[in-house]
């Protein structure tokens, strides 16, 4: 039925998350990523 351990994990991964639990991990993780790299450009910005 599964032709590799990777695609038994994502047909598991998606009966257990909700697409309102999808769409808030990837708010999140556009959040962190925009923190992470908004503090690296300031940091730098008060280097110079």
């Amino acid at each position: 039925m599964f032709e590799s351990l990777d695609d038994q994990m994502k047909h598991d991964a998606q009966e257990t998350t909700t697409p309102r639990e999808r769409v808030i991990k990837w708010v999140l993780t556009g959040i962190v990523a925009v923190l992470l790299f908004g503090g690296l450009y300031m940091g730098v910005r008060l280097l110079e």
